[in-house]
C-alpha cells in the first residue's frame, strides 16, 4: 500500500513540517516525527509503503518542528483518519493545515454523540476502483435517488478514484450532506441528480466519486438535504469550490477533505437542567440521589425538551464517614465514583429475604426525610455493600467484563482501594498519622493488592463497587445520549490534601500553601477551600500527565464538564498554611512589588509599618469594646517603641490565625467567636504580605482600604498605595496571566473531546475572556453578577453565543431566595428590567419567575441550565413551600452540610404535565 502525503505550508528558516501516526512508519504515535520533504519551504511531501493495520483505518496528525522542539501542532478536535480498503492501492493525500474552527465545540462529543449524534450513518457507496470503504454497511434508500450498496468487496479494476470528504458538524440526524457541481455525475447543478455523502463517520462527510466520469476541472458545492421530503434546504455560502485537474492515476485514489462546512442557519441552542446527584429523590431511593435517578431525571429533562443535564462533582469523597464527606469538591480520588451513588435496584438481590426487606425499610425511613442524613445513609450503603460483596464478589472479580475495567483502570484504581483499606483500618484519611504505608510505595502497594495478600478481601471490596458504579454511570450517559441529551459533569479545581493524589503523587503538589478566592460581595474574607496548591512546573515536565489522565477518565462518563474556578489555570488564590480566612492570600504565579516599586510609588517603604499588624488602643476599642483589656493582656505585648501612640503586636503564641484556632479549639459560643473573629482581624490587618517564594517582593493585601491600617495613612500615602492595587490587581498581570493560562489549557482541552465550560465568576481579568474566546470556552453568565462594570444586572440578550446563561448556581441562592433577600436588588429589577408597576410582590410570584426564566431562555448563550428549583418555582402547585431552604451552598461556611434534596419524587414531577407542558412550550419558544 502506498500513501502520499501533500500538504502547504509556509515555513521560517531551521522548522520542518512533520507527520506523527499510528502506523510503525509513522512512528507509531511516539516523540518520534517522521519528517516531510519540501523544495521551496511551501510544498512539504513523503511518500510511503506501508502495510494496512488491522482495522484498515490509518491515524495521523501534522506537527510543526524545529530540532527537537515541537513549535505546533495542528487542530486534532476531530483526529485524521484514512480508511484503506482491500486492494493493493495507492493513496495520495491533498491535506490543509486544520486550524481549529470557527465553532469547535460543534465538534466536541456533546454534539457527536448526543445533540447531533448520527447513530446509523449511511455508507459510502463502494468505490469506482475497488474494494470496501469505511462502515460499509447496509444502509436504506438515498434521499438523493437511488440506494447507498452494501460496501461489500468487489474485484479490483484499474480506475482512478476521487474521495472526497467534509466537516460538517452541525448538521442533525434530520438532514445529510450532498455534492452538487458543474457535472453530469453531480447533477448539472440540479437538484435531483446530487450526490450523498456518507455520514458513518461523522462529523466527517465522504463520498468517493469515480475520476473517470468527471471532466476536469470540476467545479461544486455542498449542499444540506432533508432526508425525508428528499428536498434540498440550503446551499453552501460563498463562491463555487473548484478541483482543477489532479492527474490522478490509474489504480490511483485522491483524497481530499475540505474545511468545515457551513450554512446560512440559525445557531443551535438549547436549554437543560442543574441539580447535586445526592439531591434527587426517587420513591425507591435509598435517601440519597443515585445513578438510577439519574435516567428518571435524563428521561424527564427529554421529555420537556431540554437537552442537557448538569451534575455537581460526583468523585468519592469519603474521608471520616461523618457528615463533613457531603462536601462534593472535596474528593478523597479524582477517579473514583462515590458509592453512595450506586443504585442497588441494579444490582443482584440479596439472597437473604429477610434481611433484604431490613435495609429497604431503613431505606424507606431515610427516604422520607425533607434533608439528606448523610451519616445514616452512608452506614445503610456500607453495610449493603458488603453484604452484597460477601454474596456476589468472588463470581464478579473473575468475570471478563469485571477484568477489562481492572485492566484499563488499574494505574488509579489499585492505590484508591488500598488508601480505602488503610483509612478504614487506621481509622483516619491522614496518611502522615498512619504507622504504616505513610509514604506511598508502589512496590509495598503491590504487595499489599496482590490477590494471594490477607488484605485482598478488604482491598477489592472497593474494586468490586467502583466496577459497578462504572456500568451504571457509562449506562446512563449511554440512555442520555440515546435521549439526545448531554450529561455534563463538573471537575473541582482542588484536591483533598488527604487524597489518593496527595498521598501517591505528591511532588504535583504545594503542602505548605492552601487554595481559596479573593474576598467579594458573597464572601468578604475570601474563602479558604484547603486544598494544596498545584506544583504547575512539576506538572509542565510531563506535559501535563495528571491532568490529561483525569480528564480523559471523566470522559468515560461525560460529554460536557463545567471546569471549576477556571481562573485557577491563570492564577490561583494562594493562602499560606498558618492562615483561616483567605484576606492573606497572593495571587500565584504573580509578579509582586519590591521595597524600590514601594518607594517610587510616593509611600516609604518601612517594614514594620507595611508588613505588621497595627494594633493601636483605637482598634482594639473598635474591635473588643469593654474587653479590650482582657485581650491586650492575654493576646498583645507592646511594640518596643518610644514613639506615640503606643501600639501593640500579638504575642509568639498567636501570630497567626491557624494558632488563634488552635488556641480557641472548639469553642463555639458568643464571645469566643467575637474573640476570634477580633484576633484574625489583627492579624490581617497589615498593608503588605510577603512573597512565599522571593525575598524582597511584596503584594498588596487584598480589600485592605477597608482597614485601620490603611485608614491610618496620611492622605498622601493613601493615594500612593491604591495607585500601586490598581496597577497590581487589575493592569500589571494581563499579559503574564495569559502566557500562564495558555502554557496550560491547550494541552487540557486537547485530552478528550468534551464540550468545556469555564466557571469564571468573580474577579475576572481581562485575558481570561480573551483565552477563554481564543480556546472556544462557553464562559457562565447570571444575571444578577453582571461582568460590564456599572451594570446592576446582565443582559441576556447581549450575552456570547459561547456561553451557558443561568438564574443561580449552586454557590447561590435560588431565584426565589435572592428576591425574598435582596428587597432592594428586587425593587430595582421589577421595575427596570421587568417593568413592574405598583407594589413589588415581596415573593416571586410564579408569573415573576416565569418572566425571569424567559430571559435566560432568549438569550444569546448556546445553553440556559437552569436550577431544578428554578424551573419548579413557575409552578405554584409544584414548587417548594421553603424558598431559603432550596439553597445548597453557603460558600462563606467553610462547614457547610451539602443536604438538600428536591420535595417530590422523580416520578411526581413526571406526571406533572401541566408543568412539564409549560416548560417545552417555552423552550420551543426562545430556544
Amino acid at each position: 500500500m502506498t500513501l502520499s502525503f501533500h500538504i502547504e505550508y509556509r515555513t521560517r528558516w531551521g522548522e520542518t513540517v512533520c507527520l506523527r501516526g499510528n502506523l510503525p512508519e509513522l512512528g507509531s504515535h511516539t516523540a518520534e516525527a517522521i519528517a516531510l520533504h519540501t523544495s521551496d519551504g511551501i510544498h512539504w511531501s513523503l511518500t510511503l509503503e506501508v502495510e494496512a493495520p488491522a482495522d484498515g483505518l490509518v491515524r495521523y496528525r501534522y506537527h510543526l518542528m524545529r530540532g527537537e522542539e515541537t513549535v505546533r501542532s495542528e487542530w486534532d478536535g476531530v483526529p485524521r483518519s484514512l480508511h484503506l480498503g482491500e486492494a493493493q492501492r495507492h493513496y495520495r493525500l491533498l491535506d490543509a493545515w486544520k486550524e481549529r474552527p470557527a465553532h469547535s465545540y460543534f465538534y466536541s462529543s456533546a454534539f457527536t454523540r448526543a445533540l447531533r449524534a448520527h447513530p446509523q450513518g449511511e455508507a459510502v457507496p463502494p468505490s469506482p476502483c475497488g474494494g470496501t470503504h469505511p462502515q460499509g454497511e447496509a444502509v436504506a434508500p438515498s434521499p438523493c435517488g437511488g440506494t447507498h450498496p452494501q460496501g461489500e468487496a468487489v474485484p479490483p479494476s484499474p480506475c482512478r478514484g476521487w474521495r472526497l470528504g467534509a466537516y460538517a458538524p452541525d448538521i442533525d440526524r434530520e438532514h445529510g450532506l450532498a455534492l452538487a457541481g458543474n457535472q453530469p455525475a453531480l447533477g448539472s447543478w440540479g437538484e435531483e441528480g446530487v450526490v450523498c455523502l456518507s455520514d458513518a463517520r461523522f462529523p466527517l462527510w465522504q463520498v468517493e466519486l469515480d475520476a473517470e466520469a468527471l471532466t476536469f476541472p470540476v467545479e461544486y458545492k455542498f449542499v444540506l438535504y432533508h432526508r425525508a421530503t428528499r428536498r434540498i434546504v440550503a446551499w453552501e455560502e460563498g463562491d463555487n469550490r473548484v478541483m482543477s485537474d489532479p492527474d490522478i492515476a490509474e489504480g490511483q485514489t485522491l483524497v481530499t477533505t475540505a474545511l468545515p462546512v457551513s450554512f446560512a442557519l440559525p445557531l443551535w441552542k438549547g436549554a437543560g437542567v442543574a441539580i447535586p446527584l445526592f439531591s434527587l429523590r426517587s420513591e425507591q431511593s435509598l435517601g440519597i440521589g443515585d445513578l438510577g435517578d439519574l435516567r428518571q431525571l435524563i428521561a424527564w429533562a427529554a421529555d420537556c425538551g431540554q437537552r442537557v443535564v448538569q451534575l455537581l462533582p460526583v468523585n468519592d469523597t469519603t474521608l471520616r464517614h461523618t457528615w463533613t464527606d457531603s462536601y462534593p469538591y472535596n474528593a478523597l480520588s479524582i477517579y473514583a465514583l462515590h458509592p453512595l451513588y450506586l443504585d442497588v435496584r441494579q444490582l443482584p438481590p440479596l439472597d437473604d429475604a429477610a434481611e433484604a426487606a431490613r435495609f429497604r425499610e431503613e431505606g424507606r425511613r431515610l427516604n422520607a426525610l425533607p434533608l439528606l442524613d448523610y451519616e445514616a445513609v452512608s452506614r445503610l450503603k456500607r453495610a449493603y455493600l458488603h453484604r452484597l460483596y460477601r454474596q456476589e464478589g468472588v463470581q464478579t472479580l473473575v468475570s471478563a467484563p469485571f477484568r477489562r475495567f481492572f485492566g484499563e483502570n488499574r494505574g488509579w484504581l489499585q492505590p484508591y482501594a488500598a488508601f480505602c483499606y488503610l483509612r478504614d483500618a487506621y481509622g483516619t484519611p491522614d496518611f502522615h498519622a498512619w504507622p504504616e504505608h505513610s509514604r506511598y510505595q508502589a512496590e509495598e502497594i503491590e504487595l499489599l493488592c496482590r490477590a494471594d495478600s490477607p488484605h485482598y478481601p478488604e482491598v477489592a471490596l472497593h474494586y468490586f463497587v467502583q466496577y459497578h458504579l462504572h456500568c451504571q454511570l457509562q449506562g446512563a450517559r449511554d440512555y442520555a445520549r440515546r435521549r439526545g441529551v448531554v450529561l455534563k459533569g463538573d471537575v473541582p479545581i482542588g484536591i483533598s490534601r488527604h487524597s489518593v493524589e496527595a498521598w501517591s503523587e505528591p511532588h504535583y503538589f504545594h503542602f505548605d500553601t492552601q487554595t481559596g478566592a479573593p474576598p467579594d460581595d458573597f464572601a468578604p474574607h475570601g474563602q479558604n477551600w484547603g486544598f494544596p496548591t498545584y506544583n504547575w512546573e512539576a506538572m509542565a515536565r510531563d506535559d501535563y500527565a495528571w491532568w490529561r489522565k483525569r480528564l480523559t477518565k471523566m470522559a468515560d462518563y461525560f460529554d460536557a464538564y463545567r471546569l471549576d474556578h477556571i481562573l485557577g489555570f491563570f492564577r490561583i488564590w494562594e493562602i499560606p498554611g498558618h492562615a483561616v480566612h483567605g484576606l492573606l492570600g497572593q495571587f500565584a504565579p504573580a509578579l509582586p512589588v519590591s521595597a524600590g516599586e514601594i518607594e517610587r510609588c510616593g509611600m516609604t517603604f518601612d517594614a514594620q509599618r507595611l508588613l505588621q499588624p497595627l494594633i493601636d488602643e483605637a482598634l482594639l476599642e473598635e474591635l473588643f469594646g469593654v474587653q479590650a483589656g482582657a485581650v491586650k493582656e492575654s493576646y498583645l505585648e507592646p511594640v518596643d517603641s518610644s514613639e506615640a501612640p503606643l501600639t501593640y503586636r500579638m504575642r509568639p503564641a498567636y501570630r497567626t490565625e491557624r494558632q488563634v484556632q488552635q488556641h480557641l479549639g472548639g469553642r463555639t459560643d458568643a464571645a469566643a467567636a467575637r474573640l476570634r473573629e477580633g484576633l484574625y482581624k489583627l492579624l490581617a490587618n497589615v498593608l503588605f504580605v510577603p512573597d512565599r517564594t522571593q525575598a524582597d517582593a511584596y503584594h498588596p493585601r487584598i480589600a485592605v482600604q477597608q482597614e485601620q491600617t490603611y485608614r491610618s495613612l496620611p492622605p498622601r500615602e493613601q493615594a500612593a498605595f491604591d495607585g500601586l492595587y490598581e496597577e497590581y490587581f487589575y493592569h500589571r498581570h494581563n499579559d503574564f496571566w495569559r502566557r500562564s493560562a495558555m502554557g496550560k489549557l491547550p494541552r487540557l482541552l486537547e485530552a478528550t473531546g468534551m464540550l468545556v465550560c469555564g466557571e469564571d465568576l468573580g474577579m475576572i481579568p481581562d485575558c481570561v475572556p480573551q483565552v477563554m474566546n481564543e480556546l472556544h470556552l462557553l464562559s457562565l453568565e447570571v444575571e444578577r453578577m453582571p461582568k460590564v462594570p456599572g451594570q446592576a444586572f446582565g443582559r441576556p440578550a447581549d450575552y456570547p453565543y459561547a456561553s451557558v446563561c443561568t438564574t443561580s448556581t449552586h454557590d447561590l441562592s435560588t431565584l426565589r431566595g435572592w428576591w425574598e433577600e435582596e428587597p432592594q436588588l428586587r425593587a430595582r429589577y421589577y421595575r427596570e428590567v421587568l417593568g413592574g408597576r405598583g407594589e413589588v410582590p415581596e415573593t416571586a410570584t410564579p408569573e415573576v419567575c416565569e418572566a425571569i426564566l424567559c430571559r435566560q431562555l432568549q438569550a444569546g448563550s448556546m445553553l440556559c441550565i437552569l436550577p431544578l428549583q428554578d424551573w419548579l418555582s413557575i409552578d405554584a402547585q409544584l414548587r417548594s413551600a421553603d424558598a431559603a431552604g432550596e439553597r445548597i451552598n453557603v460558600p462563606s461556611d467553610p462547614h457547610h452540610y451539602w443536604r438538600w434534596r428536591m420535595h417530590l419524587t422523580l416520578e411526581q414531577l413526571r406526571a406533572a404535565d401541566t408543568l412539564n407542558r409549560r416548560i417545552r412550550e417555552l423552550i420551543d419558544m426562545y430556544r
